[in-house]
């Protein structure tokens, strides 16, 4: 076939996806009204996961399962926002990796709401003004986010996905060459994920300016002279600051995992994940005695992490599987007194 002859059928196939695509969003809009009659949750991130997988086991043609995945969550994100536009808060700025974390679920089309702490976007969340609040929970580098595990034990929120992250940095500024460089801003965790390349570039002893982000580091080192930022690359294309070196975090698998949290619980998807915080007795043999009864009902325990709440030890632990299953639910009845179930969710990955 000639050139203009290829650029024909296209043109013919995608005139046919246009027509499918507006018949598949009226399903989906019937979809809403029923949603709103029930108070049901638009989001259902086991139902997403559910016609992801059906697709790549049928799929037999070029389209990988990354790509799959690229464009059907942006239709899947289209498609709620006809439904009905929700609110999205995030621990901001603009161009944070959380945000991108928040992007890849839900989507370019989504209203998002930036918000400057943890807190706060529980907080948001809680009060209604966002439907979903996405928040980092541990990165591969600095474990666990302590103000994320304190608002999932003071807010009755519940974590509804995971999304995982890879985190890549780069060096940006005006300046031409690093000798010309006076100060560096950045988060404060970011420098010591790239203190290797700060050594072997002599920056280690110029001014390290910690913010609260690497985005509005990527913004100031944009405005002053002599000043460079440790930021994620769409950060330094979103200020028009120029990228000096790439990728120069200590780590190749740098990765943080993030949590959406909203105000449902999930219905079960096969692969769930479920997330929980316990607080022990203070007596000995309590933690052994707690652990073995997950190992009766064999249910693989895939992280615990202990964390001090208020002055109390308490254990941030999760498992395979889903809070309403048969064997699980009787871990959860013979030890209510002392868990709190923050959610089951699809699982992304066994740990970071």
């Amino acid at each position: 076939m000639t050139l203009d002859e290829l650029r024909i059928e296209i043109d013919t196939i995608d005139d046919t996806l246009l027509k499918l695509y507006n018949q598949r969003m009226e399903f989906v809009h019937q979809v809403g009204e029923l949603k709103k009659t029930t108070g049901a949750p638009i989001y259902r991130p086991e139902r997403e996961q559910s016609i992801l997988t059906r697709l790549k086991e049928q799929n037999q043609g070029k389209l990988t399962n990354d790509a799959i995945d690229a464009l059907f969550l942006e239709m899947f994100a289209v498609a709620r926002n006809l439904e009905l536009p929700e609110r999205i808060a995030y621990l901001g700025p603009e161009a944070s990796f959380t945000h991108q974390a928040a992007e890849s679920k839900f989507g370019a089309m989504s209203a998002y709401l930036s918000i400057g702490s943890i807190k706060g976007v529980f907080r948001e969340v809680s009060r209604g003004t966002a439907k979903f609040g996405v928040i980092p929970i541990e990165n591969s580098s600095n474990g666990i986010v302590s103000d994320t595990i304190n608002c999932l034990n003071d807010y009755n929120l519940k974590i509804i996905a995971e999304v995982f992250v890879d985190i890549h940095h780069t060096l940006a500024t005006t300046c031409n060459d690093v000798k010309e460089i006076k100060r560096i801003y950045s988060k404060d965790i970011a420098f010591g994920q790239c203190q290797k390349f700060l050594e072997d570039c002599e920056l280690d002893e110029i001014e390290q300016i910690p913010v609260e982000s690497t985005a509005k580091a990527a913004k100031l080192a944009r405005k002053e002279e002599g000043s460079a930022a440790i930021c994620a690359d769409v950060a330094a294309k979103m200020y028009n600051l120029p990228i000096l070196f790439q990728n120069i975090e200590d780590y190749a698998n740098n990765k943080t995992r993030f949590f959406i949290v909203s105000d449902f619980d999930n219905l079960p998807s096969g692969t769930d994940k479920t997330s929980m915080l316990v607080r022990l007795p203070n007596t000995p043999g309590a933690l052994v005695e707690f652990l073995n009864d997950f190992e009766k009902f064999h249910v693989n325990l895939t992280k615990i992490k202990s964390h001090i709440v208020e002055g109390v030890s308490i254990f941030f632990i999760e498992f395979s599987g889903h809070k309403d299953d048969v064997h699980i639910q009787q871990i959860i009845q013979k030890h209510k007194s002392i868990i709190k179930i923050l959610g089951s969710y699809v699982k992304e990955s066994d740990d970071i």
